[in-house]
């Protein structure tokens, strides 16, 4: 949607490929409606231009679903991202061999030459069904877009490596520009499900829930930096929240929460043998609206282990992220201060980032452009390393 000025950059990109086995999958897509509305019809002729320049390409395989022009796009409550990856996905899926690869693209972001071809190493492993890549917004050189992206990251960053260093099983960052599965497994799972926002982040806990899923990879993808109104939540609306100086929804989680977090899921084995207290009890039965949801679980898993990983999928990450949303305003002393806390403790864990931490001087100037860009660098130094040690969930 509205990508017309990134799509020769994207075709050459995939282009550039080394690896050449490979179709391309490509959804162009708006609400129907946008044709008669004076502030988005701007958007629905960019779409027919790119639709265009897709049709006209013959430099590798490329089959093109209008969900754009007059007549074609989406009506009703069908429509958005989800079902523009679905609508791609389902396509790729019915046109492929069991033990093809399905990975989802996004037209604003780059991929280095090798990524297709890391991606068949990744999935040369038969145990992993799944995968979602790292990834690193290139600045822009626009102020007020560097500010919001470099926050943004911080926030996406500092999560993950908490929830990296409890060994969370849904220690996971999902990006939609970057993740990836087998059509056998796409097609087992009925595909993914069609979220106006956050598709990327369910269908990975799913595939989680089902298998083993990979999260590293030493290349990284480069998605574009930008204000972007076009779903609910993620980066783009995050950035502008942000620019407006509202960063309620993405704060810097206390470490202690993540400590409640790790003692919750190292007391389901004896919980299974005893009724015990553990930080995240309450709440999970307040989410599940059952306070008998523990019991039931036993009687439905009788096994320990079976029991334990059945924990594991109500505590998903997505409660996780409830709780720690929940619980955050008791804990927070400030942005800065609560960034702070984290870094320390991340000192603590590393004895690299020890060393940066101490150059560090706690002076309310921790989101400058400047210190921003610094500190995320050491974090995806340490992200990285953490992911290397454990690739896969």
């Amino acid at each position: 949607m509205n990508e017309f000025e990134n799509i020769d950059s994207f075709l050459h990109v995939i282009q550039q490929q080394s690896y050449p086995n490979f179709s391309l999958y490509v959804c162009v897509n708006q609400p129907d409606n946008w044709w008669d509305r004076e502030d988005k019809k701007q958007i629905c002729l960019n779409n027919q231009k790119s639709l265009q320049r897709l049709i006209e390409y013959h430099e590798f395989p490329v089959s093109v679903v209008d969900k754009s022009s007059k007549g074609n796009g989406w009506s009703g409550k069908n429509y958005g991202v989800g079902w523009a990856r679905k609508t791609a996905m389902d396509l790729a899926s019915a046109n492929a061999e069991a033990n093809d690869i399905i990975l989802s693209v996004d037209a604003d972001t780059y991929y280095p030459p090798n990524y297709l071809l890391s991606l068949a190493e990744i999935f040369s492993d038969s145990r992993v069904i799944g995968h979602t890549n790292p990834y690193y917004h290139k600045l822009t050189g626009r102020i007020a877009e560097d500010i919001s992206i470099l926050r943004y990251e911080l926030y996406m960053r500092v999560y993950h490596i908490n929830m990296l260093l409890i060994d969370n099983p849904f220690a996971f960052t999902a990006m939609g520009s970057g993740m990836a599965t087998t059509a056998h497994q796409y097609r087992k799972m009925g595909g993914i499900a069609p979220k106006l926002s956050g598709e990327d982040f369910y269908f990975i806990q799913y595939l989680k829930k089902l298998g083993v899923v990979s999260r590293y990879n030493p290349v990284k993808i480069y998605p574009q930096a930008r204000f972007s109104d076009r779903v609910n939540f993620g980066t783009g609306p995050a950035m502008i929240k942000g620019n407006r100086g509202d960063w309620r929804s993405y704060p810097f989680y206390s470490t202690e929460l993540f400590e409640q977090i790790k003692n919750s899921f190292d007391a389901f084995e004896e919980l299974f043998s005893k009724e015990i207290d553990f930080p995240m009890k309450s709440f999970i039965e307040k989410q599940s609206k059952n306070e008998q949801i523990w019991n039931l679980l036993k009687k439905n898993h009788p096994a320990k282990e079976r029991f334990v990983r059945a924990c594991h999928e109500l505590t998903d990450g997505l409660r996780i992220l409830q709780f720690l949303k929940d619980a955050q305003p008791k804990f927070s002393k400030g942005d800065e201060h609560d960034l702070w806390e984290n870094l320390n403790h991340f000192s603590r864990n590393n004895s690299d980032f020890a060393s940066f931490f101490s150059t560090l001087t706690f002076d309310n100037q921790l989101l400058t452009i400047s210190s921003m860009t610094t500190i995320r660098e050491e974090l995806v130094k340490l992200e990285d390393n953490l992911l290397k040690n454990n690739p896969i969930l």
